[in-house]
């Protein structure tokens, strides 16, 4: 327990040493401040995924107060690029400010970006923001399959790091015109021929299982720059691995009924299969894939994140740590 999760005071030297401030729900939605609501439960339909408990209360008491402490910091980064513009004389490209969300599988990313993208979009500076998953650089299943590493989609060795890295080094040196690949969660594949184009934002979040992985994730690459360089705030999503393998499950079930059913689905056997027997595929392969990748790539980038939403069995953010 910390001083910022009840009023009472703590003598620091009972305070555990940590490099990270630790906020309950209550008192990080203090911090919202006068951040007024603009979304409504339509809204939230548009944003949350599949699984998610996702309410305008948690909005209200959790997101509110990061879009706050995220646009502060944005202004704090516009500020410091009209240093460097009076220091060398001259107008630079504007630079876009990226945000990096990483997390397990199943633990809710998607929905995190998706709603910041909302939130900061509507802030009083109608900033442009971009959103990239970074899924759109998975090598193409050709690829893993001629590596025979299909088993290991969403690996740090199943990605294309060399063109993801250079996307976000192009966003960072100012280009005005970028394209990435696009994926499809519905044939399980890159989408031949076409691409995402992102121009000129003024944020660009970006959200997959390697945004905070970096050099020690990916030994034979040692001397390259990554992803995590080019981040200037970044966002763990985390949660105990009984809940994330149970939200595995439950989400499963719910693509076996739904997307699962499309003929056009690379899992479209799935959906023919008894509930039963769902599940202990789903739970088979949460034990030997996304298992192994949360303990072996992703839960040792966790305190590498500038901030980390903590969340309950419920899928509601619980507790809130911020780097000092």
């Amino acid at each position: 327990m910390t001083p910022f999760q009840n009023n009472k005071t703590i003598s620091p030297n009972s305070i555990p040493s940590s490099p990270y401030l630790h906020f309950n729900k209550n008192t990080w939605a203090d911090l919202r401040a006068n951040v007024p609501m603009t979304l409504q439960e339509s809204d939230l339909l548009a944003v949350k995924g599949i699984n998610d408990n996702l309410s305008l209360d948690e909005v209200a008491k959790i997101y509110l107060p990061l879009a706050r402490l995220l646009n502060l910091y944005i202004s704090s980064n516009i500020r410091r690029q009209t240093i460097i513009e009076e220091f060398i004389g001259k107008q630079t490209h504007k630079i876009p400010y990226i945000i990096g969300i990483a997390g397990s599988v199943a633990v809710g990313k998607s929905t995190t970006a998706r709603l910041l993208q909302t939130l900061l979009s509507e802030w009083p500076e109608h900033r442009h923001v971009e959103l990239l998953t970074t899924d759109g650089f998975l090598h193409p299943n050709k690829v893993l399959k001629q590596r025979n590493i299909m088993h290991k989609k969403g690996f740090p060795e199943s990605y294309d790091m060399k063109g993801l890295v250079q996307f976000v080094s192009d966003i960072k040196s100012g280009k005005t015109e970028v394209s990435a690949p696009l994926y499809s969660h519905l044939i399980y594949d890159i989408v031949p021929n076409q691409r995402k184009i992102i121009k000129c934002p003024d944020i660009l979040i970006i959200e997959g299982l390697n945004v905070l992985q970096s050099g020690m994730d990916y030994p034979h690459e040692l001397h390259r720059v990554f992803v995590s360089d080019f981040v200037d705030f970044s966002i763990y999503v985390d949660a105990e691995e009984e809940f994330l393998k149970q939200w595995y499950i439950e989400r499963f079930l719910k693509f076996r009924m739904g997307a699962f059913s499309d003929p056009n689905s690379y899992f479209h056997d799935y959906a023919k299969l008894p509930e039963a027997e769902a599940i202990t595929i789903a739970s088979s392969v949460w034990d030997n894939v996304n298992a192994i990748n949360l303990n072996n790539n992703i839960l040792p980038t966790k305190e590498r994140a500038n901030l980390i939403l903590k969340k309950g069995n419920n899928h509601e953010i619980e507790q809130v740590k911020i780097r000092k």
